[in-house]
């Protein structure tokens, strides 16, 4: 104020104009921080970058929980038919478990084979069975494993798995829906679309430094081949495609022995009959409609599993009406 020695404050109103017009006007200025603000903000920046690392974190613990399986008992005599695929396989787990012998003669490992085929025939339950046979550990996972709603984790999660895997080999990796994850990449799409591609580069990282030496193979399932990135799929890193398909009639007969060896069928019914019945189903389908046969023989008080019982349950599986099946 004129005439007065008495300072003024005020707070900054942050306007251009404010201090250049107090200087025009002969006023001295003079401008201070607030630094507790500015400690306070900081403060805040620290608690929100901590927070969200151990959220991070939190999410890879989470994701290390690949379940190892050992000492497995399923074996190949639990699968029917598949018989020339069971032979490769063999060979591919040998040289997994002797790599040196097979070094020596100049012969790598495979990394990684892909299984192809309509959901329900055994797809799994041969990648579990392959360990067994092998005596060699065994890890099972599906697409679904990887995916978070934080970004980063999925390819955290690859790392992980495949680190596992190593440290406990031999060892085979299944991973189930394999589609799930190693979609052809989208360089344009959304968010997921580009987490996925961090996942899928993850995979042709940690696949490419896989040596003879690691003991680990790769084993996905599929239902669409086609729709797999081309350069996840290539030779050298899945050598290998095997289409597993709807079982034919010598693998349906096979079937049906191993699902009635505690469910007998009665002796009037001829297998052969009723494995032409049960053409183009697959073995989900056909275990199903035994399984439920089963029951219908208990609630209808048969001894053994009749034709009323089949003919009752194909009816109720797969929605037939009004049809009579003989199967003497």
């Amino acid at each position: 104020m004129k005439n007065s020695d008495k300072s003024y404050y005020t707070n900054n109103p942050e306007s251009d104009n404010f201090k250049e017009m107090l200087l025009l006007k002969d006023i001295q200025v003079e401008e201070q921080v607030n630094y507790i603000i500015i400690f306070d903000i900081i403060f805040y920046l620290i608690l929100f970058v901590v927070f969200g690392f151990a959220i991070f974190k939190l999410a890879q613990l989470k994701s290390a929980n690949f379940k190892i399986i050992k000492n497995n008992k399923t074996k190949f005599s639990d699968i029917a038919g598949l018989e020339e695929l069971k032979r490769d396989m063999f060979q591919a787990v040998d040289i997994l478990k002797n790599p040196k012998k097979y070094e020596e003669m100049g012969i790598r490992a495979p990394t990684g084979i892909i299984l192809e085929g309509n959901p329900g025939n055994g797809k799994t339950l041969f990648a579990r069975a392959l360990s067994g046979e092998a005596n060699i550990n065994f890890i099972p996972t599906k697409a679904t494993d990887f995916q978070s709603a934080i970004m980063s984790i999925g390819p955290s999660k690859v790392k992980t798995l495949f680190k596992k895997a190593r440290k406990h080999a031999p060892c085979i990796i299944f991973i189930d829906e394999f589609d799930g994850i190693g979609e052809r990449r989208n360089y344009s799409g959304t968010g997921i679309d580009k987490e996925n591609n961090r996942i899928i580069t993850a995979m042709l990282n940690e696949m490419d430094g896989f040596e003879t030496k690691t003991g680990v193979m790769v084993i996905g399932a599929t239902n669409s081949y086609s729709s797999l990135d081309p350069a996840l799929v290539r030779a050298g890193r899945f050598d290998k495609k095997y289409e597993v398909t709807n079982p034919d009639y010598k693998t349906r007969i096979e079937l049906i022995e191993i699902y009635t060896r505690k469910n007998q069928l009665s002796e009037n019914i001829s297998k052969e009959k009723f494995a032409d019945c049960l053409n183009g189903m697959s073995c989900s389908e056909i275990e199903t409609i035994i399984n439920e046969s089963a029951t219908l023989s208990i609630i209808n008080n048969h001894h053994k599993i009749c034709e009323e019982d089949i003919n009752e349950a194909i009816k109720k599986i797969c929605n037939t009406r009004n049809v009579k099946i003989r199967l003497k």
